[in-house]
């Protein structure tokens, strides 16, 4: 029932059903959890890479503190505007959260940082508990692991999928240092479709248990 009431306000399109089946045959041996799952295989889904079930990590309460967010309305602070745009319409037909992209909210960035790094840190001073969604911009995702500490409010939730050469790698160790809930991305590998893919898979979650 909870399935069919998701399509039935156009969440799931029947190609992206018969491109799951696809998935669900070729993904081979895992050991990821139902929800895992679910997941990767949105992630898979949007980059026909299958090595990306190797790729995904979970903190151990990760998607049930995602859930828990999204379903009592706690914003969702992406990194650019790309990753903003891709979970807009999910977000909007669901269950609405206030949508920030933090590079929006930077008109210039701060001595020695980037826009998007400025914003990010402006959001989670008045975002502090918020759903943080970062697909592009190392730098951001430093720049937020460098403010979360033991004695901080922590965010909700992180994703961290950046994707490129300089500092990736590095931002995300420092993700995986953190006490907060988190979904990274290993590797070089991410981008703002992979982080849109993460949280609009945690949406219809949200929606079916």
């Amino acid at each position: 029932m909870q399935r069919k009431q998701s399509e039935g306000i156009g969440l799931v399109h029947p190609i992206m059903e018969q491109s799951f089946a696809v998935i669900d045959r070729e993904i081979g041996a895992h050991n990821l959890s139902f929800t895992e799952y679910a997941i990767v295989r949105r992630v898979i889904h949007t980059t026909a890479d299958f090595e990306f079930k190797h790729l995904v990590s979970f903190s151990p309460n990760a998607i049930a503190a995602g859930i828990t967010a999204l379903r009592c309305g706690v914003p969702i602070v992406t990194d650019v505007s790309m990753v903003k745009q891709g979970i807009a319409g999910m977000v909007t037909k669901t269950f609405n959260n206030p949508l920030i992209s933090a590079v929006e909210q930077a008109s210039i960035a701060l001595p020695g940082k980037t826009r998007t790094e400025t914003g990010l840190l402006q959001c989670l001073q008045k975002y502090p508990d918020a759903v943080y969604v970062i697909g592009n911009a190392p730098t951001a995702l430093l720049a937020l692991c460098n403010r979360i500490t033991t004695d901080s409010i922590l965010p909700a939730l992180v994703i961290g999928a950046p994707v490129g050469f300089i500092s990736v790698l590095e931002s995300k160790a420092a993700l995986a240092q953190t006490p907060v809930e988190q979904i990274r991305v290993e590797s070089r590998k991410g981008g703002s479709s992979v982080a849109a893919a993460i949280l609009n898979a945690l949406i219809m979650l949200a929606l079916e248990n």
